[in-house]
């Protein structure tokens, strides 16, 4: 859990700017497609496609685009046809890395991958070597302003797991199919919540306390997050807070 909750907020922060850019959105705009497409148009008969929405929603993704994308999955609306693929790689320090991928050109897509973990010394693995490690999970991070008592109160009201500090900010898991009544839960609270996910973590971290091997990790993650075709990163590093602070993109 340790290396997708650190980097999950540091993604919060740099949110505003990935929402400037659009791509937030559009990837979003994939997931509904693909969930539409697989499960039917409906959230209320579609988990996958209800769990999507939410997170547009949280996103602050209007109706509109919202409903022109599940459109564009259910065959409405003209879309490209998506794949969904999941790669496996090793980042320098051994950092094990999954890379979930929603893709209109498998072939592209690996050639590009495989490069970004190339150029940082890196390099993809054999399907299920890494995959084993990791377990989806409910995320949820909280400014550690909130009130600890009445945080932990109604997050173990609602199906949280563990609550931990992190930083300035509280990290609570939970089962991945809990993860937005969790959210609701804390909000109608008052609790503010900063990001909630159903996310891969990994029991074990990798200790990475090379400033090189962790420049490389995170530039990785970082050129991950940019292209396009990449859904969610997740990896098992644990690097000490302030080599992450000197090293973070």
């Amino acid at each position: 859990m340790s290396g997708h909750s650190k980097w999950a907020t540091i993604k919060h922060k740099k949110a505003a700017i990935d929402k400037a850019r659009g791509k937030t959105f559009a990837k979003i705009a994939r997931q509904l497609e693909v969930a539409a497409r697989e499960g039917g148009g409906d959230p209320d008969h579609n988990a996958s496609l209800r769990t999507v929405v939410a997170k547009a929603k949280a996103a602050q993704m209007t109706n509109d685009a919202i409903e022109r994308a599940i459109k564009r999955g259910t065959g409405e609306a003209d879309g490209g046809r998506y794949e969904a693929v999941t790669y496996e790689a090793y980042a320098p320090g051994g950092v094990a890395m999954l890379i979930e991928i929603l893709t209109d050109n498998r072939n592209r897509t690996a050639s590009e991958v495989r490069s970004i973990f190339t150029k940082q010394g890196g390099s993809m693995a054999a399907p299920g070597s890494v995959a084993w490690q990791f377990s989806r999970t409910g995320l949820v991070l909280v400014a550690a302003g909130a009130g600890e008592d009445e945080l932990m109160t109604v997050a173990l009201e609602h199906g949280a797991r563990d609550i931990v500090r992190q930083g300035d900010q509280w990290v609570v898991t939970c089962e991945a199919h809990d993860v937005w009544d969790l959210k609701c839960a804390l909000e109608a609270a008052g609790i503010a919540v900063a990001s909630a996910s159903a996310s891969m973590t990994c029991a074990t971290a990798v200790p990475v306390t090379d400033a090189a091997e962790a420049r490389a990790v995170l530039r990785i993650m970082e050129e991950l997050e940019e292209h396009d075709d990449v859904q969610d990163v997740f990896a098992n590093f644990d690097i000490p807070d302030e080599l992450l602070a000197a090293a973070a993109p």
